[in-house]
């Protein structure tokens, strides 16, 4: 493998893990929206389990 090709796979790999770190940040927009996405989420397996219990 030529020292080039190495270069443009791990440019490939950080552009890739870039546009996925921007795509997961805008999904939730801030901090506080991964909380309540957090919370959300809790709040759906608890629920769910309440369900089964009964």
């Amino acid at each position: 493998m030529k020292k080039n090709d190495n270069s443009q796979t791990r440019l490939a790999v950080t552009a890739l893990a870039l546009v996925l770190g921007l795509g997961a940040l805008t999904a939730c927009n801030t901090t506080e929206g991964v909380g309540k996405d957090m919370q959300s989420a809790g709040e759906a397996v608890s629920d769910a389990a309440d369900d089964a219990k009964d």
